[in-house]
């Protein structure tokens, strides 16, 4: 190698930013211009053909090295400008997103919902109520009503064209996983709410996994995941208590019994515990619910009496119990029983049966499993023994064969109940089920029916006797226009109170002074007195209940493992950093080095050709 050529091959400028002597760079490209293009071969007649005058002398170049001052080329120094104490932008460390939970449907999905945010909050992520916020949506789905489904798949599409992170859940997607429309996405099966930090970490990582198994316990199944997880209470006054999952019917227009299946029903002793653990909590309501709580325990060799029994005998003095919808079948054998214990200062005297229609011929399409007769025992013997009992039921207009006869008999029913609180739903065929496969009545014939159903029940006004009347009432929540305290009196009927802090989560007497269709208001009388349960201060709102021993040491191991997991990735970005540092210097120290290099040749040249 002749010597013209050693410093154009040792100057090899790095891809990352590193320290150039401008000077030097600048003096050799100068040279460099004014260099002959022959070969190393080629004669040089003179020093001047290789140095003009213009050119810096070495004494110059000597001196102006003193004043170069080293430059860092910007375009690539953001990549290691990171912060010590955070991982790289690309990590992913599970348990430190936000995450936004929507619940469609029943109070047994909104207990689902409770428990799976519980969960993911004691191991570290946090609930938010703001979509936009969250990193990932957890959607708890409803499968009754087509509308519900719609809400459903439209809130998939808008979480996937905001680029959030989607996780399953509820009745939709366990009853029917292969839609096309739950392609490539994360579900979490209604009896395996327990593992929802699972299913949420893989997504997160960028996974798609599918949890929708059984619980068994030697082949029996359960009725779901255990009752002493953590959850989080949308109403910390407020403990709903799946009693079952399932149901004993075959009812040919549910779509809830293909997600639920069959009847499984918890003990009676980790239920009764569950309602202590909650009065511990500063609860004041229980809700017990499920797809039908009077077939509770058929399957475990007890009945619904039975657990109601043990459960009055933990209510504190100043707390409540509401029961769940039961199917007429189910409610009739136990009707001396239940009307004792719906007659139970602690127990709202309310039940909620669901006729669906008074038509025997549509009952016998639905699969029903009673007859019109039935449900006019059950609820003609409650009326009787329970004074003041509300009765509330359910109707379907439009089921599949129905004739403007059965509709008819349907309304006379109504219009003889004068039921308080009634559910009137248009018939919509869900897939899969064997009324989908019905004959059906036109659509304006269904909204037609529902209108006219409607309007018998807007007919009357439930309360207007009750104006005057001094009741106690349990105060549990905000109105939804926020201007009230909403309490409920013995007969779970709506009463609107004054907004007065000191009666939330107590029972007060009030005058009733006005009534609606769906509520009445009551002014607290002078003489007031305010009862408060004898339980524990409520949780705050958002707080995790239930946080048990097994638990926290679970929760332990988890956010030990999240740590070391965050400590790696520090101590690997840290050691990655000053691998490129170190890069960085050998590649300065090269460039200087070959800078010199080139120097020192360049003036041997010279010399060389000055003594010859």
């Amino acid at each position: 190698m002749c010597h013209g050529e050693l410093h154009l091959k040792s100057l090899q400028f790095p891809e990352s930013g590193v320290l150039i002597f401008q000077e030097d760079l600048r003096l050799i490209a100068n040279n460099q211009e004014k260099m002959p293009s022959a070969s190393c071969d080629t004669f040089l007649d003179d020093i001047e053909d290789i140095v003009s005058q213009e050119d810096s002398k070495p004494q110059d170049r000597h001196f102006a090295r003193k004043h170069v001052v080293p430059k860092v080329r910007r375009r690539n120094t953001q990549k290691y400008l990171q912060d010590e104490n955070s991982p790289p932008s690309d990590s992913t460390i599970p348990g430190i997103q936000k995450i936004w939970i929507r619940t469609w449907g029943c109070s047994h999905n909104n207990s689902d919902g409770e428990y799976m945010a519980g969960q993911l909050a004691a191991y570290g992520y946090k609930i938010t109520e703001n979509a936009s916020e969250a990193d990932l949506w957890l959607l708890n789905s409803c499968t009754v009503k087509n509308p519900a489904e719609d809400h459903f798949r439209n809130s998939i599409k808008k979480a996937q064209e905001e680029n959030k992170k989607v996780v399953l859940a509820g009745c939709v997607p366990q009853a029917q996983p292969r839609q096309d429309y739950l392609k490539g996405l994360s579900i979490i099966g209604v009896q395996q709410i327990d593992r929802v930090v699972e299913v949420v970490e893989e997504t997160i990582k960028g996974h798609s996994v599918r949890l929708l198994g059984q619980k068994k316990d030697n082949g029996k199944r359960l009725g779901g995941a255990r009752l002493d997880l953590p959850k989080i209470r949308k109403n910390p006054l407020i403990e709903i208590i799946s009693i079952n999952t399932g149901c004993l019917n075959a009812c040919t227009y549910c779509k809830t019994k293909h997600a639920r299946g069959n009847l499984a029903s918890y003990p009676v002793d980790e239920l009764v515990d569950r309602a202590k653990q909650s009065f511990q909590e500063g609860v004041c309501e229980i809700w017990l619910t499920s797809e039908d709580t009077g077939a509770y325990g058929r399957d475990i060799g007890t009945s619904l009496p039975a657990l109601l029994w043990k459960l009055v005998e933990v209510i504190p003095e100043g707390a409540m119990l509401r029961l769940g919808m039961t199917n007429p079948p189910y409610i009739l054998e136990h009707l001396e029983e239940m009307a004792k214990i719906l007659n139970h200062p602690r127990v709202y005297a309310f039940l909620h049966i669901p006729v669906q229609s008074a038509s025997d011929t549509v009952l016998m399409e639905m699969k029903r499993e009673y007859c019109v007769a039935d449900f006019k025992r059950v609820v003609d013997f409650l009326k009787d023994k329970v004074p003041g009992i509300t009765i509330a039921t359910d109707i379907i207009c439009g089921f599949p064969g129905e004739t403007d006869q059965d509709f008819q008999e349907t309304v006379k029913l109504v219009e003889e109940y004068k039921f308080p609180s009634l559910f009137i739903n248009q018939f919509y065929p869900r897939p899969g089920t064997p009324a989908a496969k019905m004959e059906q009545v036109p659509a304006q014939v269904k909204k037609q029916r529902t209108k006219d159903l409607s309007q018998v029940f807007h007919s009357y006004n439930p309360y207007d006797h009750k104006i005057g009347e001094r009741q106690k009432v349990l105060v549990t929540e905000e109105s939804f226009d926020s201007k009230f305290y909403v309490a409920h009196n013995r007969f779970y009927e709506q009463v609107l109170v004054p907004k007065n802090p000191t009666f939330m989560g107590k029972m007060v007497e009030v005058n009733v002074y006005e009534s609606g269709k769906h509520f009445m208001k009551g002014q607290p009388v002078s003489d007031a007195k305010v009862y408060a349960p004898s339980i524990s201060k409520p949780l705050a709102k958002g707080e995790i209940s239930g946080l048990t021993e097994e638990f926290r040491n679970r929760l332990g191991n988890h956010l030990n493992s999240v740590s070391h997991t965050l400590d790696a990735t520090q101590q690997d970005s840290a050691s990655s950093r000053m691998a490129l540092q170190l890069q960085r210097l050998h590649q300065d120290c090269t460039l200087r080095m070959s800078v010199v290099l080139a120097l020192f040749a360049f003036l041997f040249a010279f010399l060389i050709k000055v003594c010859n």
